[in-house]
This record gives C-alpha cells, sequence and structure tokens, in this order.
C-alpha cells in the first residue's frame, strides 16, 4: 500500500514534448484508429450528458403568449348581477372575482377573502377580506362593494336571475374588511353562492344597472381585464381583447392576452375556427365535434350535471301510476344506444335523479349482465303477467272494468318534447324500442317557446323528453319536491312521496357534506322504487382547443362558464429548466 501511495506522489503527467513523441510514432492505421476512438468517446459523451440534462430537465409553464376563442351571441350585461345570456356569463367569468372561487377539482378556495367564520347553528357567515386586493382601475375592493354587491342581488325591482340564491339572506358590513352574512335557516349551499362576482360600488352606484355604461365595459378584480373593445359599424360588439391582471388575487395568469370573438350560431363558430381567426370554440353539437375531431382537431369533453330523461305525468295517463309498466319502459329503452347514435359517445347513460360526479359517493350500478334479448322477454313477461296481451295491430292491450262497464285500452302514451334535433331522434328512438314489446308512442314535438309556455308551463303532456339543469344540490328539491308540482315549480313528473319531501328538506339544510350525501342516497333509492321518470343521459361540455394549451381542467365543470375556473393557471409558453431549480 505504501508503495501505491508513494507512485500516486510521483505520478506526473505526460509533458507535451513527449505526447508529440507518441503522435509522430502513430503509424497511420493507427492515426485512423485513435481519431476513431477519439470521435466514438466524444459522441458518447454527449450523448450522455443529453440523456442525463433530458431526465433532470422540466417543463414549466411560462408568462406570456395569446388565445383567441369564438363564443355564440353578443354581451350586452357584463356584470354579475344582470349576466343571463352565455356571453355576458363567460365574460363575467374573465372579469370579476368573488369572495371565494371554485377551484378546478370543485372545492372551493379563498379569492378575495382571506378566510370565513361559520356560527354552530350554521346561520352566520362572517368574511374577512385579503389585503391588498384591488380593482382593475387600482382601487381597493372593500366591504362596501360587497355590501353594494349583494343587496343589488338581492332588490326585487331589478329581477336579477341569481337573486333566488340570496332570498332570506341579510349582509351588513362590519369594517372595511370584514362583511356578516345572517341566514334565516342554514343552506348547504351557501358557500358556493359566495363565489358571485365583487362589482366597485364607485362605478355602479350612480346609474341604473341596466343603462350603467359598465355593462360593456366592466371594471372587476378577476384574472383578466378589458384592454380593448372592438365594434362593427353598426355598434355591435365584435371582440374584446382582454390582458392578464397583475393583481389578481390568485396570482398573475401565465397567458398574457385573450381575446373573444362573438358570433351568431354555430356555422360561424365552425367556419372561423377553420379559418384560424379563433383558437378554440365550445358548446357545439356531437356531430360537429365528431367531424373536428377525425381532423385532428383536439377535443376535451366533460360530462356536464344535467339529467335528460322521460318524466311522466300520471294525471293526463293513469297508466303512469303502474309500477310494472314504468319499470317495463325503463327496461326495455336502450340507454346506450341512444348516447351512441344521438350522442355520438359525448355523454353517458344514467339510471338516477342525481347526475353523475355531483356527489363525492360511489353509486350502485343498475347495469344488467342481461342480453338485449332477455331484457326484451323479461319487459315482455311483466307485462303479460300484469294482462296485457297483443292485439291484431301489434299493440299491447288490456281490458278493464269501468263503471260496471269493460273498455279494452291499448298500452300507448304520447312523448312531447322539443324539435331540437337531439330531442327528435331520442324520441324516434324510444319509439322504436318501446314498439318491440308491444308499447305505442305518439310523439309531439314543439318550438321551445311554445313548450315551456303552451305544454310544460301547464302541465299538458303525458310523458315529458326534457333536461333538467342541476348546478347545485339545491336544485334537486325544485325538480322533486311535491310543493314544485305546480308552475312556476320544475317538479315535471308532478312527484309526490313525504319521505322524499322530508329527506329533501333535510338535506337542504344540512351543512355536514357526509350526512348530506346519506340523505341523497336515500332520495335515490325512493325514486328508484317508484319509478317517476325513466332516466337517460347526461351529455358532455365539449371543448374545442388548441394543442398548445396546457393546464386546462374541466372534469368539475357545472355550467358552461365553469370552463374558466382555472384560466389563471392556462399555459402556451413554456421553458425547460433542471427540476431542482422548478421547485
Amino acid at each position: 500500500m505504501e508503495k501505491f501511495y508513494i507512485r500516486i506522489r510521483n505520478f506526473k503527467l505526460p509533458s507535451k514534448k513527449q505526447i508529440n513523441l507518441v503522435f509522430a510514432s502513430f503509424s497511420k492505421k493507427e492515426w485512423i484508429v485513435f481519431v476513431g476512438f477519439v470521435v466514438v468517446l466524444l459522441l458518447s459523451t454527449l450523448s450522455i450528458l443529453e440523456s442525463i440534462n433530458k431526465h433532470f430537465m422540466v417543463n414549466v409553464p411560462m408568462p406570456g403568449g395569446s388565445i383567441s376563442e369564438g363564443i355564440i351571441g353578443t354581451p350586452r350585461f357584463i356584470n354579475p348581477v344582470l349576466a343571463n345570456s352565455p356571453a355576458d356569463q363567460d365574460l363575467v367569468s374573465l372579469i370579476y372575482s368573488g369572495l371565494y372561487r371554485k377551484s378546478a377539482d370543485g372545492s372551493l378556495v379563498p379569492d378575495l377573502a382571506a378566510k370565513y367564520d361559520m356560527s354552530k347553528n350554521g346561520l352566520i357567515y362572517t368574511f374577512t377580506l385579503k389585503d391588498k386586493i384591488y380593482f382593475h382601475n387600482g382601487k381597493p375592493v372593500t366591504a362596501d362593494d360587497v355590501l353594494f354587491t349583494i343587496n343589488k342581488v338581492k332588490d326585487s325591482i331589478i329581477k336579477s336571475p341569481s337573486k333566488v340564491n340570496w332570498d332570506g339572506v341579510t349582509v351588513e358590513k362590519l369594517d372595511d374588511k370584514t362583511i356578516r352574512f345572517t341566514l334565516k335557516q342554514p343552506y348547504a349551499s351557501f358557500l358556493e353562492n359566495t363565489s358571485f362576482g365583487i362589482m366597485p360600488k364607485d362605478i355602479w352606484n350612480n346609474s341604473p344597472l341596466e343603462l350603467n355604461e359598465a355593462n360593456t365595459n366592466p371594471i372587476g378584480s378577476g384574472p383578466y381585464l378589458i384592454k380593448t373593445v372592438n365594434k362593427k359599424s353598426s355598434g355591435i360588439i365584435d371582440s374584446y381583447e382582454l390582458t392578464a391582471f397583475n393583481k389578481f388575487s390568485l396570482g398573475e395568469p401565465y397567458i398574457k392576452n385573450i381575446t373573444l370573438y362573438f358570433y351568431a350560431n354555430e356555422d360561424e363558430l365552425i367556419k372561423m375556427l377553420e379559418n384560424g381567426t379563433v383558437d378554440q370554440i365550445s358548446s357545439i353539437t356531437p356531430l360537429n365535434a365528431e367531424n373536428l375531431k377525425e381532423r385532428n382537431y383536439q377535443v376535451e369533453s366533460a360530462v356536464l350535471p344535467r339529467v335528460f330523461g322521460l318524466f311522466f305525468n300520471q294525471n293526463q295517463n293513469q297508466l303512469f301510476t303502474s309500477k310494472v309498466i314504468t319499470r317495463a319502459i325503463n327496461q326495455v329503452i336502450d340507454k346506450d344506444k341512444i348516447v351512441y347514435n344521438v350522442l355520438l359517445g359525448y355523454g353517458v347513460a344514467i339510471d338516477d335523479a342525481i347526475p353523475p360526479n355531483m356527489l363525492a359517493y360511489q353509486k350502485l350500478s343498475n347495469k344488467s349482465n342481461l342480453s338485449r334479448e332477455e331484457i326484451l322477454q323479461n319487459a315482455k313477461n311483466s307485462l303479460a303477467k300484469d294482462g296485457w296481451k297483443i292485439g291484431a295491430d301489434g299493440f299491447l292491450q288490456k281490458t278493464f272494468t269501468e263503471k260496471k262497464k269493460k273498455v279494452t285500452k291499448t298500452l300507448e302514451f304520447s312523448i312531447s318534447t322539443g324539435n331540437a334535433p337531439e330531442l327528435a331522434k331520442t324520441a324516434e328512438l324510444i319509439k322504436e324500442d318501446l314498439a318491440l314489446v308491444g308499447i305505442k308512442v305518439d310523439i309531439k314535438t314543439f318550438e321551445v317557446g311554445n313548450l315551456n309556455q303552451g305544454v310544460i308551463r301547464p302541465r299538458k303532456y303525458e310523458a315529458l323528453l326534457f333536461g333538467q339543469i342541476i348546478n347545485h344540490e339545491a336544485d334537486l328539491f325544485a325538480f322533486w319536491h311535491s310543493s314544485q308540482r305546480k308552475d312556476p315549480g320544475l317538479n315535471v313528473s308532478l312527484y309526490t312521496n313525504a319521505k322524499v319531501d322530508k329527506i329533501l328538506e333535510d338535506a337542504f339544510i344540512t351543512v355536514d357534506e357526509a350526512s348530506r350525501i346519506k340523505k341523497y342516497a336515500q332520495f335515490e333509492e325512493e325514486i328508484r322504487k317508484d319509478m317517476p321518470a325513466v332516466f337517460l343521459y347526461s351529455p358532455d361540455f365539449v371543448y374545442v382547443v388548441p394543442n398548445n394549451l396546457y393546464g386546462l381542467s374541466i372534469k368539475n365543470i357545472i355550467v358552461p362558464r365553469d370552463r374558466f375556473l382555472n384560466v389563471y393557471s392556462w399555459y402556451v409558453e413554456t421553458e425547460n429548466v433542471w427540476g431542482v431549480f422548478a421547485r
């Protein structure tokens, strides 16, 4: 060992003269071998270094870039109180902030508020605003702005579409940073309402809301502010150029500029996407979505909390009082075929009144392992056992005794629905399916306005092919509580069940999520037993976006404007850095 240390101590690199002597001694062949070896060594080293670099480098978002989106409709009221059209609501989502904000995963996170405290009885919520929060014009957001906004929503003269969410809620300012809400009764979905956009009092206080110039040139505190408003020669708004707000409470957005263009219809929207005027579009038909997908456009989709179903009105057709009949109808309708043929796969078949993904619990599957032929035969057997027989016309008939007279009735009913292509095609598929077991169906289609005014409101239908938009859990009360059977209630099945009423009433005021979920599971069990409707499908929200857009998350979308919930996290510019510097 001592000799080894001595050798190392005495080791010296060869001198330049010695190196030259070595090279001079090389033959031509030896030179070729040596140079080849050096080249291989260099290339191998570079390859290894590149692999190491790739392994430890990560792609991180960078500020900058721009995107453009096409929207159907023209904005008129870009303020949270009056916004009703999709165009208005999209802009409100980008320009305004609330006390809390729904995140991409569906949870609520502090936005303008730093925190909130809730009283033990669930009636009082006290919010504390963050420090250094500003509107786009540089003025601070205060409790006065919150008080002003909520009182405008509650004003019955203004008739805000969101008024119903604030009925029974009083609001008071405790100081410039603190606001208190007092509820008449606990309300499970109250916190969701606090995502409502806050408006600057000094801009909106001096004129009626509907006449204020800020309706089309608004100032909020959201992730994006208006840079330019472009109008056509007619004065109609053509586009908005938005730029990132560097004082947004959740951090300055990555994407520097967003331009929104407005079009009259879906055909124009598709055309502008194809010619490159816009980068992204949404809310298009399944057919257009599939056509674009086949042409290599990036199509994102997520199931919406919509429940399309066949709702039975027992007052108009007594046959629906028979659970044998309603269950047979439910068995026979091929829901997967509807999703495939009508929605082209942009949706899911459903069996319950609560849409998929709305509540955080594992639903029991109602899917049958039987073949289609076995399902049809079972339905035929149950109807035959109930006394229904195929008549000369190929449809089921049964003889009843009414007022001491025998009356033969055909198992038939009519379906009333809108004239939208998806609804009309769904109705036809239902008719075809039910005919397989001898049930006769007549289809009645109406313009949307006529359907609502002349059919739904007066409850003049036997079965209604209809879609329920369920934005919150609380909406289930409006659709299924017996107090909502008559217009303007939305209980279109005219469903009455005292147990369900109690479950919905209790769930409405239950703040604890786990307890509330148990109640809704009980609700679904009751609906399943009574079969007041056949639940068919929930459609997808469809979003066509560019390939270089990252950070998009629409999994928990409730309404189309929710696609912008995490817009401040979207990015189109990236940079490769060592992983240690990305943390």
